[in-house]
């Protein structure tokens, strides 16, 4: 897995976004905060399909008795998500591995 501060992250307007808190540690990692207009979800795509194919898949299927289970099973999908699940958007390569090529054949390239 990578572990780098990205270098900023764009979401909506929504108070786990806008929180003094974020915002502190954004400016501590030299990271920039992005926010969409707003009522405008489409300006955000890739993470909104994201959200709709977690929530479809996993909290709308199941129903959780403690939030332990919420994590479990969350973690167990991110994990096949990102390192076993094909992406048609990314040649049909699991994150993962679209990464690591990337950031072997492209020094200037940066994972976010």
């Amino acid at each position: 897995m990578l572990f780098r501060c990205p270098a900023f992250i764009r979401g909506n307007n929504g108070p786990e976004l806008t929180a003094a808190a974020l915002a502190e540690w954004a400016e501590l990692h030299g990271v920039i905060l992005d926010f969409i207009q707003p009522g405008k979800p489409m300006q955000n795509g890739c993470i909104e399909r994201f959200n709709k194919t977690l929530r479809t898949e996993i909290l709308d299927m199941y129903l959780f008795r403690i939030l332990s289970e919420v994590r479990v099973l969350t973690e167990d999908w991110r994990a096949e998500y990102n390192e076993e699940r094909r992406h048609s958007s990314l040649g049909d390569m699991p994150p993962v591995i679209y990464a690591r090529q990337k950031l072997a054949g492209d020094p200037h390239w940066r994972w976010y």
